[in-house]
Parts: structure tokens; C-alpha cells; sequence
């Protein structure tokens, strides 16, 4: 394979600076639920974000896709699954990656701990360390695909008036 060659601009394109990322406090169905609230920052690619106003800091997407989730203790994200891999590692505190039909297996993450996720499993995560926390959130594929939520989730997000439309994407509040 022949060396690429780019330039200080391009690369520059493909930088993002933490302290410049936008986030999204409602980028999930489940965002408004009690103990899934949560801020997310797309870093590279839009990964399987439902707020389509949450664009990536790197547009570039090539096989993967890298988000950001800050959460306070006791805060995560709910039962889902992806068509993908998808992989933890806390970049900080202490987080639970739970899976199954109704989240009954648990491991706890340190920071810098790494779980990889198969395709297809109900996976949730949660802050349960006893401070705000990061954890990065690599999704396989260039097109990540969307979110299958467990339907309970769903449920329970009809309780706080977020929907999605049929592309998987988040409607807007009544």
C-alpha cells in the first residue's frame, strides 16, 4: 500500500478538542427517564444518535464510531442493543456494563478497562462511581445502524413524551 499524504488542514479536520464538543443532554429516547440521564458528545460519526441536531466534532467516519457519555452517579443508559460491537472503556470513575433480556449479568469498569459488547446483546451501562464520570463508546461499522430498545424502555420514555419517528430518530416534544 502506497503511503497518503495530507496536509496540516486536512488532519486538522480530523481533530477534535474535548474542551469544543458539543453535547446533547436528550440524544436518546430514554434520556428523560429517571437514572438514564446523561450527556452525550459524538466525536467521530453520529454513531446510533437519535437527536439529529447532535452533529459529529470528526465527519470523517470510516468503520467506527466514537462517542462520549458523561454521566453523574447513578446514570446511564438503559436496556438497548446495536447490530454492532460495541466497546466501553470508562475514561473515568467507576461504571456497571450490564447485559441480558433484563440486565441480570454485571461487570464493573475502572477507568481505562475495556469490555467489547456482541452484536444483538441487551447491554445498558451506569455510573457507579461517587463522582461525575466519562466513558467512551466505540460502535462497529461505518454506519452504526439505530438503537433496538428493550420494549419496557420504550414504554417508559412514552412517560416523558419522547418518541421516535420510523428512521429511529427523535420527534420532537409535544
Amino acid at each position: 500500500m502506497a503511503n497518503t499524504h495530507v496536509s496540516k488542514e486536512a488532519m486538522l479536520e480530523r481533530v477534535a478538542r474535548f474542551r469544543e464538543l458539543k453535547s446533547s443532554a436528550q440524544a436518546f429516547v430514554d434520556s428523560k427517564i429517571p437514572g438514564h440521564e446523561r450527556d452525550i458528545y459524538n466525536v467521530i460519526g453520529r454513531g446510533v444518535t437519535e437527536d439529529t441536531n447532535l452533529n459529529p466534532a470528526i465527519t470523517a467516519v470510516q468503520d467506527f464510531n466514537v462517542t462520549y457519555v458523561g454521566a453523574s452517579p447513578g446514570k446511564g443508559a438503559a436496556l438497548h442493543s446495536h447490530s454492532t460491537v460495541e466497546v466501553f472503556i470508562p475514561l473515568s470513575g467507576k461504571w456497571s456494563i450490564y447485559w441480558g433480556d433484563e440486565g441480570e449479568q454485571e461487570v464493573i469498569l475502572d477507568a481505562w478497562d475495556t469490555v467489547s459488547v456482541p452484536p444483538g446483546v441487551m447491554r445498558g451501562f451506569k455510573n457507579v462511581g461517587d463522582a461525575d464520570a466519562h466513558l467512551m463508546a466505540i460502535l462497529g461499522g461505518t454506519d452504526a445502524g439505530h438503537v433496538a430498545w428493550a420494549p419496557k424502555v420504550l414504554e417508559q420514555a412514552k412517560q416523558t413524551n419522547l418518541r421516535l419517528d420510523e428512521q429511529g430518530n427523535l420527534l420532537p416534544n409535544d
